[in-house]
């Protein structure tokens, strides 16, 4: 709930409350107010370093999970998220990388949704493709 009010009041004071243990909490609700709370709160500059943070959680729990992690990487940018998103693309892992292109595409094409996204990605991770890494 704190972390909800955090991202609703937008005070950037608050980033010291998004802790690397917030952001991976186990309890999926915890962790996903967590990320809606940091992409408001982040500092300038510190874009790119909670977008590391946050790819380590690709391809984690159930389609609305994935979904709201996904918009928060896509609310930090292109700039910010491109390089983490394609180092997880190549990943072996396959939630992951199905997970990576999925949000690749949602910053290429915020309007597809994440549903036609993530299907996308989960064909060309099942028939080994790569995606095109946003190129």
């Amino acid at each position: 709930q704190a972390l909800h009010t955090l991202s609703k009041i937008g005070d950037r004071r608050a980033w010291p409350a998004i802790t690397p243990a917030v952001l991976s909490d186990a309890d999926d609700e915890v962790a996903r107010s967590a990320w809606r709370a940091a992409v408001v709160l982040v500092p300038d500059g510190e874009e790119a370093a909670l977008a590391a943070a946050l790819v380590t959680q690709l391809g984690r729990g159930d389609r609305e999970t994935q979904s709201s992690l996904s918009r928060a990487l896509v609310a930090l940018g292109e700039a910010a998220t491109a390089v983490v998103l394609e180092d997880a693309a190549s990943t072996s892992a396959p939630p992951v990388r199905a997970h990576a292109l999925a949000t690749q595409r949602l910053l290429r094409d915020p309007d597809s949704g994440f549903e036609a996204a993530i299907e996308e990605a989960k064909r060309v991770v099942a028939l080994g493709g790569a995606g095109d890494g946003g190129r």
